[in-house]
């Protein structure tokens, strides 16, 4: 069921849903609709393993291609660049010092553009709720997987 809140996203984030949702619509959906006709000519559908593989796969690209659309429509494109201010929102680049002073930055993104291993992470995850609403030199406690994590934060920038 198609949720009206508004997704925040970057540009990137947007373009990749785009890209995704034409590839499933050209390509993808035409694939399995002839897969499904090849798979009727072979007769007895009751057992035909290829056409019930098809109509699965069917299902799963026309499940995709609701929910992308769902997000372009609930798409709110935010250019970081053109944000400013004291307090961290989406889109913000943030640089934390942990526990032992050693800097960590990250940006704050959509759930679809997250990467840590890019220093992206999703404004919901349990981190970027935290940081939402802070200022350089607060302190944040976070629980995470492998623990609770201590942060200051030490740089904020629309970049």
């Amino acid at each position: 069921m198609a949720s009206p809140e508004k997704m925040p996203m970057l540009e990137e984030g947007y373009r990749m849903i785009a890209e995704e949702l034409t590839r499933l619509k050209m390509i993808e959906r035409p694939a399995v609709i002839q897969a499904i006709e090849e798979a009727r000519a072979h007769g007895d559908l009751s057992e035909n393993a290829e056409y019930h593989a098809a109509k699965e796969r069917q299902g799963q690209i026309e499940a995709s291609i609701g929910d992308l659309d769902d997000r372009m429509a609930r798409a709110m494109v935010v250019d970081p660049k053109s944000l400013s201010g004291d307090k961290i929102v989406f889109g913000a680049t943030v640089t934390l010092l942990d526990e032992d002073d050693k800097p960590i930055t990250y940006q704050l993104v959509g759930q679809m553009e997250a990467d840590a291993k890019r220093g992206r992470i999703s404004y919901n995850s349990p981190l970027g709720r935290a940081l939402i609403g802070k200022k350089v030199d607060d302190e944040i406690e976070v629980t995470v997987p492998s623990g609770d994590r201590w942060y200051c934060v030490s740089k904020i920038e629309f970049i």
